[in-house]
């Protein structure tokens, strides 16, 4: 089973229905019991960074999650999915996230352009041969809306990047845990076929 995880954030259903097209056993849950079942995780997350962890802290599921990858299981994060598996957000000073990589999430810096950025841009592979990038073009469009990206620590773990202003964590993944700052299930044939890799990918 694909658990995709419902914290009361996210573009859950849109998400859902992406992963359904490859998949029978794509479960919407907030239930512990499927988590604990689940073959992979999907992390969705829209919104104010720290909206997202306390939402995630509240719902009881995040001492679970964190089991399940520390155990192996894939786990793809999704936009703010992917910034709360770093330590914290400039977003929300206040804020823990789950710690996962090193780093922060940083304001991004881009004069003259509009933030967030907004809308298709394309990205470059750092990790060519990651499973979840197969039979995908080089520079391929996604879609992004975010005012905020990733700074890991450790830079082996960025997975793609795009340029906005500078250039911008676009996906990173190490492990089993890998996760984009776009938006898979809004980015056409491409996300779809992201999204169909994962589903097929065999964690090693």
């Amino acid at each position: 089973m694909i658990a995709i995880i419902d914290y009361g954030v996210g573009n859950l259903f849109s998400v859902e229905k992406a992963f359904a097209r490859f998949a029978d056993d794509v479960k919407l849950t907030s239930a512990i019991n499927d988590i604990k079942q689940a073959d992979k995780l999907v992390l969705p997350g829209v919104g104010e960074f720290g909206a997202c962890m306390g939402n995630f802290m509240a719902s009881g599921l995040m001492d679970t999650v964190l089991e399940r990858i520390k155990a192996g299981v894939p786990l793809f994060g999704i936009c703010v999915g992917l910034q709360i598996l770093f330590e914290g957000s400039e977003e929300s000073p206040e804020a823990e996230g789950l710690g996962i990589f090193k780093g922060m999430v940083k304001r991004i810096v881009a004069p003259g352009l509009k933030i967030p950025h907004m809308g298709w841009n394309s990205v470059e592979f750092s990790q060519p041969s990651l499973p979840l990038f197969d039979n995908l073009s080089e520079n391929p469009y996604v879609y992004f809306v975010h005012s905020y990206h990733a700074v890991p620590e450790d830079k082996s773990i960025v997975a793609a990047t795009t340029q906005y202003g500078e250039a911008l964590t676009a996906a990173v993944a190490r492990d089993n845990v890998m996760a984009t700052q776009f938006h898979p299930e809004k980015s056409g044939d491409v996300g779809l076929q992201l999204i169909k890799n994962f589903v097929d990918w065999k964690c090693e």
